[in-house]
């Protein structure tokens, strides 16, 4: 009975996690969460947003621990350090699995994480702050920056900062390892040798299973959201060209049929989806945007306040172009150090040509503009002519035909002087200076129509 009473209660002991398993419906062994997203690309302030979103993501899905795939050549040294900033202080355990290359930028966010593993062929070092073109190194104080990040990152994940350092500086010797005049990058034997690399896998399922020894896990992916989605959109060259034209579009339509208010709108709507997806992904800075609209009040008080076209329509111009130029591109304050060449050139383009497009639309479209059916709901699109009975008029018919000088400015409307007179007149919207000489097209209506002579 002694023997019978134990042996129960051993088969109690055993069988009762097994029934309260069934009863609740759970395994008694919770799978492991593990979050993946990749650092394909240059390091800039999309990649920048992109991972903290991931990371943002990997904490509300309870993640166990991230895995990283990466494969990038760089990029700009203040996003890479806010980037392995993210990952050091992550609460979740971070690994990468170098799938190519992590050079530069991608060394040190690598280094970042809790444990690196690097597919065959794959290579890691090579950190050297090199310009926005690619080519020449970057001043030393840069440099020193870096190596200063590479150092500290070594020493907090356990790795030998002196080599970390070595990947900056081609001065650094160090015995067995490298000679001066060249900076470390690593293969995947010579990365396990020397501490840089745990491992070598062939795919993260590999690194998840073989290296980490999890057999029991579910994979949860990184996915843009329909928001990311509607802002990449608005980041694509062409469609951020196009937003330019109607800027400019719109705020010319506007300045010559003041208080319809359809092209003013769809001029602010345009700007506000220009600045907008790039402000977010941190390309457009607050200065840069306040110098657009420094420019476009500019470009008002030279049309509507100042006679003649001069300083501030000029600044006006400069401050609109400059602002829609730099929002495209991750300058910090006019320090082009690590803007790769390529981008630069590519937002003066866009918005060279889209301003460029809207001039043309300008003079193709402004004459058509009383044809279209919808624009003829909103004003008056035909000709009030005196013999149908329409119009009336304060002036005679003696005028037409007669010159005199423009007394105001007339932009389009002011006043002329004719044969001593001053009379209330308009231009058919073109702006005539002060002291220009014009020419009487028409007397109907309570002003006369001029035309600027010459």
């Amino acid at each position: 009975m002694k023997y019978l009473a134990i042996l129960m209660f051993l088969g109690l002991f055993w069988a009762s996690p097994v029934v309260y398993a069934q009863e609740d419906g759970t395994s008694e062994i919770k799978k492991k969460k593990i979050y993946t997203f990749l650092i394909d690309d240059n390091i800039d302030p999309r990649m920048n947003r992109r991972v903290q979103l991931a990371l943002e993501d990997a904490k509300n899905k309870e993640a166990d621990l991230i895995l990283i795939e990466m494969d990038t050549y760089g990029g700009a040294v203040n996003d890479a350090d806010d980037i392995r900033t993210m990952i050091l202080e992550s609460e979740i355990p971070i690994h990468v699995w170098i799938n190519k290359d992590a050079a530069s930028a991608g060394a040190l966010i690598s280094i970042a994480c809790d444990s690196i593993y690097m597919a065959p062929g794959a290579s890691i070092g090579a950190a050297t702050v090199v310009m926005g073109g690619g080519g020449d190194a970057a001043p030393d104080k840069y440099q020193s920056y870096m190596r200063s990040m590479m150092r500290s990152t070594a020493e907090a994940k356990g790795r030998n900062p002196k080599i970390a350092e070595a990947m900056v500086d081609q001065n650094i010797e160090i015995e067995g390892i490298t000679s001066k005049g060249s900076v470390i990058t690593f293969s995947v034997s010579e990365a396990i040798e020397n501490g840089f690399c745990e491992g070598q896998a062939e795919s993260k399922k590999e690194v998840i299973e073989e290296k980490l020894g999890i057999k029991d896990y579910e994979i949860i992916t990184y996915e843009i959201s329909g928001v990311e989605k509607v802002i990449a959109f608005f980041l694509n060259p062409v469609v951020s060209g196009f937003l330019i034209l109607v800027i400019f579009a719109g705020i010319y339509f506007e300045i010559q049929t003041p208080g319809v208010g359809f092209p003013l709108a769809a001029s602010v709507t345009a700007i506000i989806l220009y600045f907008i997806p790039y402000y977010l992904t941190g390309l457009a800075a607050n200065w840069e945007i306040a110098v657009f609209i420094v420019g476009v009040i500019l470009l008002l008080v030279e049309i509507f306040l100042i006679p003649g076209f001069g300083i501030f329509g000029i600044l006006g111009i400069i401050g609109i172009l400059v602002g829609l130029t730099l929002g495209m591109i991750p300058n910090d304050a006019f320090d082009f150090t690590f803007v790769p060449s390529g981008e630069l050139f590519a937002a003066l383009v866009t918005v060279i040509l889209s301003a460029l497009a809207a001039i043309g639309l300008i003079f193709f479209m402004a004459p058509k503009v009383n044809q279209w059916r919808a624009f003829s709901s909103i004003a008056l699109a035909t000709t009030q002519k005196r013999e149908e009975g329409y119009t009336s008029s304060l002036y005679s018919n003696e005028l037409l035909g007669k010159e005199g000088t423009a007394h105001t400015r007339l932009m389009p409307s002011g006043k002329v002087m004719i044969e001593d007179e001053i009379y209330d007149a308009y231009s058919r919207g073109e702006f005539i200076d002060k002291g220009e000489r014009i020419k009487v097209i028409s007397t109907e209506g309570t002003s006369l129509k001029v035309r600027k002579v010459g």
